[in-house]
């Protein structure tokens, strides 16, 4: 017995649109003139539904058409994102944990003094406990490694943290374009290093110095230097700086601490070597005496200096009795004081000391004038 085929009936309009007819004839009546069957639900099936099949191809018209839009909408919020990354980035603000042995710092020079870290372990223990809060800034290279612009004590400290713990082999970092000019990036370490308590005038200075140098940024000078690498600060801080720099010219070579000079101290003592270059020679004589002074040793010989005492000190004898030991003074001191007003000229002598400057000192009152004598005199008595 043969199994009766199933088949689906599909009525289809053969009229060209709904309400035509062959011929002349008007629109809604036959060719003799009778009114025309409705045919406005024909091909739609019993009690006027539509087929089973017609009904899936306008589905799947209608289907298609949706898929259309949604991808249309992907599309362009793929475009928008990608769109928002690349901006992002060019800022160097799309954040990726990068391996610490892809991070270089060959590219620029640090500010950062390598005995200015005595604090580091406080760093470490932060990291350990809470995390790192604000991500080192590196440059990506086209070899697939990182310069490092932003962070040297935050690497430092994620190295010193990687010896003994493996998940801190990689860091958190800001990745910037690759092909920034040198000088951008200098800018970028200063602003944000800047804002940081404990770096020292001398490490600012001894930066524009370095970066004078550079020949990546075509050697503009230290004057110049100072001027583009601290533009955002104050004319007052850059001439701060601008004294530090001629002040390591001098001294850097015999200095342990440079970066521990306080600001009033490196003040005075530049202007104490510019009054009297021969004291430099006092200051190198006496940090050499100190080998492995400590950074409060280092610092209170110059601190006797800045104060005008000692630069004239002569060095006991090798021999003889006490009298002999110590060095006699001479008849009479002359000091030749280049100020703003003029040539200040000190004579000295035994009971005597007289100052010749074209200024009227009887302009200033009394207790003032007696706390300069005092501090002369305790500056005198130091050593």
């Amino acid at each position: 017995m043969s199994r009766k085929r199933r088949t689906f009936q599909i009525d289809l309009p053969d009229d060209p649109a709904p309400g035509a007819v062959p011929g002349n004839a008007a629109p809604g009546k036959t060719a003799s003139g009778e009114a025309a069957p409705d045919t406005s639900t024909r091909g739609t099936g019993p009690a006027g539904r539509r087929g089973p099949m017609a009904t899936a191809v306008r589905e799947t018209g209608d289907s298609r058409a949706a898929r259309a839009d949604t991808v249309e909408a992907i599309r362009a919020e793929n475009d928008r994102l990608a769109h928002e990354f690349v901006a992002l980035k060019k800022q160097g603000l799309i954040v990726a944990r990068i391996p610490l042995d892809a991070v270089k710092m060959s590219k620029l020079v640090r500010d950062r003094h390598t005995k200015a870290d005595a604090d580091l372990r406080d760093l470490i223990a932060s990291i350990r406990e809470v995390g790192l809060s604000n991500p080192i800034q590196v440059e990506q290279a086209e070899d697939g490694t990182y310069e490092l612009i932003q962070g040297y004590r935050r690497l430092a400290a994620f190295r010193a943290l990687a010896e003994d713990d493996a998940s801190y082999a990689t860091i958190p970092a800001g990745i910037a374009p690759a092909g920034q000019g040198v000088d951008m990036l200098y800018r970028r370490m200063v602003d944000e290093n800047l804002v940081r308590k404990n770096i020292s005038f001398a490490e600012m200075a001894a930066l524009a110095r370095d970066y004078a140098v550079d020949p990546q940024v075509g050697a503009p000078g230290v004057e110049e230097a100072i001027r583009l690498l601290y533009a955002s600060s104050s004319a007052q801080k850059r001439s701060y700086i601008r004294s530090f720099t001629l002040l390591l010219e001098v001294l850097e070579q015999h200095l342990e601490y440079p970066e521990e000079i306080p600001r009033a101290l490196g003040l005075s003592l530049r202007n104490r070597l510019s009054e009297m270059p021969e004291v430099q020679g006092a200051i190198v004589r006496a940090l050499r005496d100190m080998p492995n002074r400590t950074v409060e040793e280092e610092l209170a010989v110059l601190r006797r200096f800045a104060g005008g005492a000692a630069e004239t000190a002569t060095p006991p004898r090798s021999g003889g009795d006490k009298m002999s030991q110590t060095a006699k003074p001479r008849g009479k001191t002359t000091l030749r004081i280049e100020r703003p007003e003029g040539t200040a000229k000190l004579v000295a002598s035994a009971g005597r000391v007289e100052l010749k400057l074209d200024k009227d000192f009887s302009d200033y009152e009394a207790s003032r004038m007696e706390q300069a004598v005092l501090a002369f005199l305790r500056a005198l008595d130091s050593n």
